[in-house]
């Protein structure tokens, strides 16, 4: 077993890009994708401060409006696939039926098993904070054992236990990309998970440990270039450096499920129609009583939809009005990245 400890998403891509970068460490794999360079020993990774979830390296160039949208649309218990495709329309190469995805992880967490799982793990803690009992569980094995689908869960188990006065979390993850699971879309949807049971249960975030059975990456371009980064000149004040200003994505626990649904429902992507900026004006922001929406996902959202327009003076000017500094500097790179390539292409300024 390897261990990548790591103090938050950007240290821990470091250190497992440096464990692909010497060959004793991974073979080579088939698999139904492509060639894998899969390590040889399962990897656990290990995050001291979870809330710090958003990966800043440029070239990797993760989506931070897709991912923060996917991790509210997973504590939703939502699988409607359309609710996602605004934000990344490659998400439909996952659907089985072009309407769902199938292993939703968020739909399986409240409503697959006739259970709310996440409300039963809450119930269970009040009464027994002790308890090693509490299982999140995504893997069904009537569904998804031999099954034909496209998407079945690589995340299988959760596990939470409270242990000095912190809430952890083990999550168990039989097949890893490490550069688009691992340490860009996983550590927001399961870290967001943790921090709503740890504020349901009034506790601080504890460590969150990533087990992954099948850790791995692709061999394409993009690792090429992800190979080649110099470390040393953006990683030089790692693994301290992360945004200081931050906003909790969860500070009233007793409303954010429901506050993550009536979102979702607000927006007219359940109807297949496009995402406007009239449409985001419609939503009522300020009746939300967690502040990850007026204040994160509202310009977000509304930047993501003006880039979409090439109207890239309104995208920034809507990102300056984030509050979050990780979000914030994220979705300018994101942003600008996109504005310099439809620039060249086009050969406008717009």
């Amino acid at each position: 077993m390897k261990v990548i400890s790591a103090n938050n998403v950007n240290d821990a891509f470091r250190k497992g890009v440096d464990l692909f970068r010497s060959d004793v460490n991974f073979r080579r794999q088939e698999s139904r994708n492509g060639t894998t360079l899969e390590c040889i020993h399962p990897v656990t990774t290990v995050y001291e401060k979870p809330w710090e979830r958003v990966l800043l390296e440029k070239t990797r160039d993760a989506n931070p409006f897709f991912h923060l949208v996917e991790a509210i649309w997973m504590m939703a218990g939502s699988e409607n696939l359309r609710q996602l495709t605004h934000f990344n329309d490659g998400m439909k190469r996952f659907s089985d039926d072009g309407k769902t995805l199938n292993g939703a992880y968020g739909h399986r967490w409240l409503n697959t098993f006739k259970l709310n799982q996440i409300e039963t793990v809450v119930s269970m803690l009040k009464k027994d904070p002790d308890s090693r009992r509490c299982v999140i569980q995504m893997w069904n094995a009537v569904k998804d054992l031999n099954s034909s689908s496209i998407d079945i869960p690589c995340n299988t188990n959760i596990y939470f236990k409270i242990r000095e006065g912190e809430l952890q979390m083990t999550v168990c993850n039989r097949s890893n990309d490490m550069i688009w699971g691992a340490y860009g879309a996983n550590v927001v949807h399961m870290s967001v998970l943790q921090e709503y049971i740890a504020a349901r249960l009034d506790l601080p975030m504890g460590k969150y440990y990533q087990i992954s059975d099948s850790f791995h990456i692709y061999e394409t371009e993009q690792w090429e270039k992800i190979r080649l980064i110099d470390f040393d000149g953006f990683y030089q004040q790692l693994p301290m450096y992360y945004p200081k200003k931050q906003v909790p994505i969860v500070n009233h626990p007793q409303t954010f499920l429901y506050e993550c649904k009536y979102f979702l429902n607000c927006l007219p992507v359940n109807k297949d129609l496009e995402l406007s900026i009239a449409d985001c004006n419609s939503i009522s922001w300020d009746s939300f009583k967690n502040n990850i929406f007026p204040f994160v996902i509202e310009p977000m959202i509304k930047a993501f939809t003006q880039h979409k327009k090439r109207d890239y003076v309104e995208s920034y000017r809507e990102i300056e009005r984030i509050q979050a500094e990780d979000w914030q500097e994220a979705a300018f790179a994101w942003i600008k990245k996109r504005q310099l390539n439809w620039e060249a292409k086009h050969g406008t300024g717009s």
